[in-house]
């Protein structure tokens, strides 16, 4: 662009809240908490459907591993948020911002294929319960698995190693609180036109992608529960369902708004209080959405808690 200097950019400085220095304790303290709890919640998820036989099913399978990769994701970036606003601003070396921008896409794109995968799980389940065992086998979900997370790889790939092309130029402050593509947007200038079809065509494989097979699963499962002739049972299903649908579209919603908009990166105060919702709210809300309101998780927890008391 006119009247900017075309310039190598050694180091990046993250100077997102620091023009509000009285804040900064008290949204230390705010994200350190959403993070312990997404940490809590997610581990011991994890153990439970580790330690109880009951849980070694696909759904729970599934839902392992989405946990895994909320407190990969979560991470990946809360750390990094607790440390500009204590010291009022963080330098990572291009290296270093590079890499967190291949680890933030990676575990944030399989979440993606893992909702959407699950989403299949719940559809096969309540549409085709007496194929269930055959169709979700373990050869096929842990095909699933690995599909999820050679997909993340290389959708981090492609819009990692786009966007370091990107030209950089003028000052290296990033008003954000870690390596986004909105503030590396706002940064470009020349021609970057090839860059930005490939990082928004990659995205478009992920979300949008995933979104169709969730809708479309949980339309026909929709249908499914208006045919069942208990009231209670109908009941039931659907608040599972609404449930999920209410995560989904937290996470999927905010992420439309970041990468498949047409002005992303242009009023970075605004992406960076989305960007708290997918990095930060959603991983914490996942474990209460998918367990907490699952019996079967709660009444493991109730006997893992009792075992442990015992013991």
């Amino acid at each position: 662009m006119a009247g900017k200097n075309l310039t190598f950019v050694p180091a990046f400085l993250l100077v997102a809240f620091t023009d509000h220095p009285e804040q900064a304790l008290t949204l230390f303290l705010l994200f350190l908490f959403i993070y312990l709890i997404t940490l809590l919640g997610n581990v011991a998820i994890i153990i439970l459907i580790r330690v109880d036989r009951r849980l070694h099913t696909p759904m729970y399978f599934l839902l392992s591993h989405l946990s895994f990769m909320d407190v990969c994701f979560s991470s990946v970036t809360a750390p990094q948020m607790m440390v500009v606003l204590l010291e009022h601003g963080a330098v990572l070396s291009c290296t270093r911002c590079a890499a967190q921008f291949f680890l933030f896409t990676f575990f944030g794109s399989v979440d993606c294929y893992l909702l959407a995968i699950m989403a299949y799980d719940r559809y096969v389940a309540v549409c085709r319960p007496l194929l269930y065992v055959t169709i979700m086998t373990q050869k096929v979900r842990m095909g699933f698995v690995g599909g999820a997370y050679g997909a993340g790889v290389f959708s981090a790939l492609v819009r990692t190693v786009s966007a370091f092309k990107l030209s950089f130029c003028g000052t290296n402050e990033i008003d954000f609180i870690f390596c986004d593509l909105p503030p590396l947007l706002k940064m470009t200038c020349g021609d970057s036109y090839t860059q930005e079809v490939v990082i928004i065509v990659s995205a478009i494989f992920v979300i949008p992608a995933c979104m169709v097979v969730i809708l479309v699963s949980y339309l026909l499962i929709i249908l499914a529960i208006v045919k069942i002739p208990s009231a209670g049972g109908r009941a039931k299903t659907f608040s599972m369902c609404a449930s999920y649908l209410t995560a989904v579209s937290l996470f999927f919603g905010t992420l439309i708004f970041m990468y498949l908009r047409e002005d992303s990166g242009q009023s970075l105060e605004e992406d960076r209080v989305v960007s708290v919702f997918y990095t930060a709210v959603s991983p914490m809300l996942n474990p209460l959405i998918y367990s907490l309101r699952n019996r079967e998780m709660k009444e493991a927890l109730r006997k893992t808690l009792n075992r442990v008391t015992l013991s």
